[in-house]
């Protein structure tokens, strides 16, 4: 059975200028635990030196689970614009 790694890497992903995940830093740094680095499956969080969080949204899966399981309410999750984001190839 192929990894997870393995099955994004199947994925073709049209990215627009526009991020559609936006972080308040802020906010994130008050959080300890941190699940963005834990259950984001195309892992788009990385925790820096500062002790916040940066995230890359080119790789995002919009899957939401980001904005589900964060409790400080630190992420700002929509849709990217039409045409754009993810694309599944079956």
């Amino acid at each position: 059975m192929a990894s997870i790694a393995e099955r994004l890497d199947t994925v073709h992903f049209v990215v627009d200028e526009s991020a559609h995940i936006v972080v308040d830093g802020e906010k994130c740094r008050g959080c300890e635990a941190h699940p963005c680095l834990t259950f984001c499956p195309a892992h788009c969080f990385t925790k820096n030196e500062r002790g916040g969080i940066d995230y890359y949204y080119v790789g995002c899966v919009e899957c939401g689970t980001c904005l589900l399981l964060c409790h400080g309410e630190a992420v700002q999750w929509s849709y990217p614009r039409g045409g754009c984001g993810v694309h599944y190839r079956f």
